[in-house]
């Protein structure tokens, strides 16, 4: 894994280390309401750090992390592709560092690993993550209906969003 360097942050790998600067981000409101995780948050984050086929980085600003994202794919060569999933401390919300993590991480897929399509599936009433990611320029495709529970135990739906090489936008 390399370091990624976008016009306003640094994606690095995620380590152990971070967890402590993870789980305040996690147990933000705005944050836990999206990603579940049960009380114990801390052994949350190490599992995500674990987690088989995911490749997790911090999203580092001013040299303080501030998020985290990571990427998987569908190495099948007939189906090939990779998603995204990014969570960000809400005091950095609104600041382009949400699309600026996902643009950098989303140039590496594709001319790094050589990915001509990416996934991302953001709650589908998650406006925010929406406009975000559609200025990179990810696309709905459709709602992947009850497709996650949410810390209150019921299903919601998510908006499946993909981009194609081509559409990637340099912001």
């Amino acid at each position: 894994m390399t370091t990624l360097s976008g016009s306003q942050v640094t994606l690095r790998p995620a380590t152990t280390a971070d967890i402590p600067a993870l789980v305040p981000i996690r147990e933000t409101p705005e944050v836990h309401e999206r990603w579940r995780g049960g009380p114990d948050l801390a052994a949350a984050v190490a599992e995500d750090l674990d987690e088989a086929g995911s490749t997790p980085y911090v999203v580092e600003l001013d040299g303080l992390v501030v998020g985290w994202i990571q990427w998987g794919e569908e190495a099948e060569p007939d189906y090939r592709h990779a998603s995204i999933d990014v969570y960000l401390d809400p005091a950095v919300h609104g600041r382009g560092v949400g699309t600026d993590a996902v643009r950098t991480l989303a140039r590496h897929l594709v001319d790094d690993h050589g990915h001509h399509r990416i996934e991302i599936d953001p709650a589908a009433d998650n406006a925010a993550a929406i406009a975000c990611y559609a200025k990179v320029g990810f696309r709905p495709v459709g709602t992947l209906r009850r497709s996650e529970r949410g810390n209150d135990g019921s299903w919601h739906d998510a908006l499946l969003m993909d981009l194609l090489a081509e559409e990637l936008t340099d912001g």
